[in-house]
């Protein structure tokens, strides 16, 4: 069988924690920002977990991270 190939555009965009997790990055944090409170423009900073129904198919596009 030949090897499963890794979706670059989403391992640019998630990777995987020590617990098997996938994190991610916030979106709206890339133009824009002059109309966002600071504390918005805060929150946005930290990253988050892809929500249990999304992991499968993101984990099927980053299968050796």
């Amino acid at each position: 069988m030949p090897k499963m190939k890794t979706h670059r555009g989403a391992a640019k965009r998630f990777k995987k924690t020590g617990a098997g997790n996938i994190k991610r990055s916030k979106a709206y944090h890339s133009h824009l920002l002059g109309g966002k409170t600071p504390k918005r423009k805060m929150n946005l900073r930290k990253g988050t977990l892809v929500s249990k129904a999304d992991a499968p198919k993101v984990a099927k596009l980053i299968p050796y991270m």
